[in-house]
């Protein structure tokens, strides 16, 4: 991995953690975001990770996107410039071929919110607050929040979110389906780690294909996602860590997969 100024890395038993470090809030400024496109184009093809986990160094996770940059940006084609550019890095990242878990260690607001809906699982602590105060500047959420958080969430309630400005607790968030979980602020990178260390014991090839079938599908009509979840099963039944699977599951044991 490079060296960064914006970001720490380290892998453990193939789990990779990226922290994003811009004191105090970890702004997702032009050079944090440049930053992460670069460890994004390196990371999906590291064979040595099979699991991402985001988090945010301090007490935050991400509050948003750099305030004095956008109140820098001189018309509209340098605000669309910059929109795109935040659309391309969080896109990237929701397309990765491995799973990503967001550990949202704090506050998680504008483009920190947008960051983490492009994640597979997100957790966060209790104290965490989430939401989308772009209206309060006039202007909106332009790394994807306007069409991913409805998505997630349902028209009815990410309106409300995006044009109120207001925030919401975790608590709040996890009915909403915003996120999976809401836990005690001591127990999200433990947690974290050990969904990532499970995933990561799993088969590559078969974790692969269900995240390509879960993001590919939901936009196909459903003839179509079901021809294609047959084709990739088929696939996957020629794989050695399917025979292994299968070996071990008859053998009472845990089956050693070689992510062949």
């Amino acid at each position: 991995m490079a060296d960064y100024q914006y970001l720490g890395v380290s892998i453990e038993e193939k789990v990779c953690t990226l922290t994003i470090s811009n004191p105090p809030a970890n702004l997702l400024s032009k050079a944090v975001l440049t930053e992460i496109n670069g460890f994004l184009d390196g990371v999906a093809k590291d064979p040595n990770v099979k699991v991402l986990i985001l988090t945010g160094a301090g007490t935050f996770f991400i509050v948003g996107a750099d305030i004095k940059e956008i109140a820098g940006l001189k018309g509209a084609a340098e605000g669309t410039e910059a929109s795109r550019l935040g659309q391309m890095v969080i896109g990237k990242l929701e397309k990765l071929p491995i799973p990503t878990i967001a550990a949202i260690n704090g506050h998680c607001l504008g483009g920190g919110n947008e960051l983490v809906m492009a994640c597979t699982i997100r957790i966060a602590n209790e104290r965490a607050r989430f939401g989308q105060p772009e209206i309060n500047l006039g202007i909106l959420p332009g790394f994807g929040g306007t069409q991913r958080l409805p998505r997630l969430i349902g028209l009815s309630k990410a309106l409300e979110l995006m044009l109120t400005g207001e925030m919401i607790n975790a608590k709040v968030a996890e009915a909403m389906g915003l996120i999976s979980r809401a836990l005690p602020e001591a127990d999200v990178m433990k947690q974290a780690m050990g969904l990532a260390k499970k995933i990561a014991g799993k088969s590559r090839p078969a974790i692969e294909r269900i995240l390509h079938l879960a993001r590919e599908g939901v936009s196909m009509p459903l003839d179509q996602a079901l021809k294609l979840e047959a084709q990739l099963f088929g696939e996957l039944c020629a794989t050695e860590d399917m025979q292994e699977g299968l070996k071990a599951f008859l053998e009472k044991r845990q089956p050693k997969f070689q992510d062949r």
